[in-house]
């Protein structure tokens, strides 16, 4: 079986790259991830066509100075936009995980509510607490998404740890798109998939949203880290229920193989 590659970058204080690359390189899921340090890829930007897709993990990347994920984004911007641009038009999939998230919100590709990348459009800015949230979390899938990442899944369980999540559309018309378009892939939900509030939505995000795609559903992002929970014993009541030995975050992972599998290959 073909089995798509997958850029997951590294370097620069992005610490959750191995954990990302494990979860695509599960047998269940088929991937062929690999790690490859930011400065590695901007003296070899050719290396991207390599790739069926691109992930960006979470972590802390340039210790989140002036605030998360901007370093990073101008990095990007400024030095791979040409390759990166290419890589959008061939229609491959992207992945932004909390930081990687916060990255691709402030570089502009997401959520591209009029399908134009770099211009940024919202931003994921302090908690409402005013504190760094490590808990986890429940999200309702909306089931009308257009991204492959999220096909097939209801409702989810992940852990999230960041101290700026609170996602923010720049102003009420990219909120309406966002809706109308079915980008919000995901909000903070109790465990019965009810609207919820702090603590159970850990940011105070706009709607509950945690975690959005472009139009075309194949850059998506969130804040909670699926890849934290693709086995049973990460769950953090394993000991206490009875609980699949395949964590949730699996089929994220998988439906993003999958897609790149039958479509880009």
């Amino acid at each position: 079986m073909k089995r798509p590659r997958i850029l997951v970058l590294t370097g620069y204080g992005i610490n959750c790259e191995h954990e990302t690359a494990h979860a695509f390189n599960l047998p269940s899921v088929g991937g062929d991830a690999a790690l490859l340090h930011v400065s590695d890829l901007i003296a070899q930007p050719q290396q991207l066509d390599d790739f069926h897709i691109l992930a960006i993990p979470g972590g802390f990347a340039f210790g989140d100075d002036i605030a998360a994920g901007i370093v990073l984004a101008c990095k990007l911007r400024y030095r791979l936009e040409q390759p990166l641009s290419q890589f959008l038009r061939d229609g491959k999939l992207v992945i932004g995980i909390c930081n990687g998230f916060q990255a691709l919100v402030r570089l502009g590709v997401l959520p591209a509510v009029n399908g134009k990348p770099w211009q940024q459009e919202a931003t994921l800015t302090a908690n409402d607490s005013g504190k760094f949230e490590d808990r986890w979390v429940y999200l309702q899938i909306n089931a009308a998404c257009p991204s492959p990442f999220v096909q097939g899944i209801e409702r989810c369980y992940f852990p999230v740890r960041h101290g700026e999540g609170k996602f923010v559309p720049r102003d009420a018309t990219v909120l309406q798109a966002l809706q109308a378009n079915q980008q919000i892939a995901a909000r903070y939900c109790t465990a019965d998939g009810s609207a919820t509030t702090y603590p159970e939505n850990p940011n105070g995000s706009v709607h509950a949203i945690a975690a959005v795609c472009d139009p075309s559903g194949r850059i998506f992002g969130l804040m909670p880290h699926p890849e934290a929970y693709v086995h049973r014993t990460q769950h953090p009541r394993w000991t206490r229920e009875t609980l699949p030995e395949e964590g949730m975050g699996v089929q994220i992972f998988r439906n993003a193989v999958t897609f790149a599998r039958q479509h880009l290959m």
